[in-house]
């Protein structure tokens, strides 16, 4: 079977991020799902042995809530490919603690294209189409092999693509460079620049280090995601985070994203209410933790995303282990909508077990 990705592509990026209403995504989504479920259950055999075990074969499904899904940590125990071993342009890794198995995740030069795509269609809604001089809240360190990423390598990497003259917050050794910083907002006085760094970095090792010294980063977008659980280690809320950054740096403009590399491409950006938006490609169901039935609006639940990009591998429905809400649909500020979704927290893991043990066991 093949795929048509150049008409994918067309249609994914077609309207302005994140203005497609629900009802057209809805459309959009179910046409491609089908497309690729299909694509993938003749692609990729282990993928094939799973829907045959769990959904009884492919079959042309009438609704997005009807599609096979995969849990989020099968990626961890298998490797899952659509295309051929050959054609693996990188390899990316999901982050994990020593001694942890780490998911991987297989992309050809298509799927990377896309990739990379769908972050420049994502981006350009806050910081425009052109490349802005970036702040990295990070250090060069962090890049090891290209041809085997970790998350955060992979992630500090991949967002500096779309900025321009980069500096580095911090040292090879990972300690504050201010003089670097003081060197990069002299240089840009006056001008937009774009910052990116991982949540708990941009809070442990920016906020709590460089406050104090007059840092005025008015004219700056920082777009930050990921380590929140570390963050609530330390009590530290994202309103708390939010308008810490914003009285000591005077920095108004900050974005959060929820996202994964189980699924590239696809960024929830915070919109209004602070909720987080899938972009028009993407799209989210929330699920019972017990019975995995979908719930309705309003009701907190497993998070499932679903997405149109994933074509070297089978990734385009995922059970996270993400607890959330879906708040709205179709705010219709700013140009926003689709689904509104808060993040809750993660589920034990012992809850999830029935779902991903029985798909173990048929792989």
């Amino acid at each position: 079977m093949l795929l048509n990705i150049e008409n994918l592509q067309k249609e994914a990026f077609r309207d302005k991020p994140y203005s497609l209403p629900q009802d057209d995504k809805n459309k959009l989504l179910l046409k491609w799902l089908n497309t690729l479920t299909e694509f993938h259950y003749r692609k990729c055999p282990e993928y094939k042995k799973i829907l045959n075990s769990m959904w009884k074969g492919f079959t042309d499904y009438s609704s997005l809530k009807d599609f096979p899904y995969l849990p989020v940590s099968i990626f961890k125990n298998l490797d899952l490919i659509s295309t051929k071993t050959k054609d693996i342009k990188i390899t990316l890794t999901s982050s994990g603690t020593t001694g942890q198995n780490v998911s991987k995740i297989f992309l050809d030069v298509s799927a990377s294209t896309i990739q990379q795509k769908a972050l420049a269609n994502s981006l350009s809604k806050f910081l425009g189409a052109k490349r802005l001089p970036m702040l990295v809240i990070d250090t060069k360190s962090v890049f090891n092999n290209p041809k085997l990423m970790s998350a955060r390598g992979a992630g500090v990497l991949g967002l500096m693509r779309y900025g321009t003259d980069h500096h580095f917050a911090l040292d090879e050794n990972g300690e504050p460079d201010f003089k670097e910083v003081k060197k990069f907002l002299k240089k840009y006085k006056g001008k937009p620049f774009f910052m990116f760094g991982f949540t708990f970095m941009v809070w442990k090792e920016f906020y709590n280090k460089f406050k104090s010294h007059g840092l005025d980063l008015s004219n700056g977008v920082l777009i930050h995601s990921g380590g929140w659980k570390k963050m609530i280690e330390e009590a530290v809320s994202p309103n708390e985070f939010r308008s810490s950054i914003t009285e000591e740096f005077n920095l108004d403009s900050i974005y959060n994203f929820y996202g994964m590399v189980e699924q590239i491409g696809s960024l929830f950006f915070e919109g209004p209410s602070n909720l987080l938006y899938p972009p028009n490609f993407a799209d989210v169901i929330i699920r019972d933790p017990e019975t995995f039935e979908p719930l309705p609006n309003g009701k907190e639940g497993l998070i499932q995303v679903l997405s149109m990009l994933p074509t070297s591998y089978p990734g385009n429905s995922l059970l996270t282990e993400d607890l959330g809400i879906i708040e709205n649909i179709d705010p219709n500020v700013d140009g926003w909508m689709g689904k509104g979704l808060r993040i809750i927290g993660r589920v034990p893991k012992a809850e999830l077990r029935g779902c991903s043990d029985v798909i173990g066991e048929t792989s």
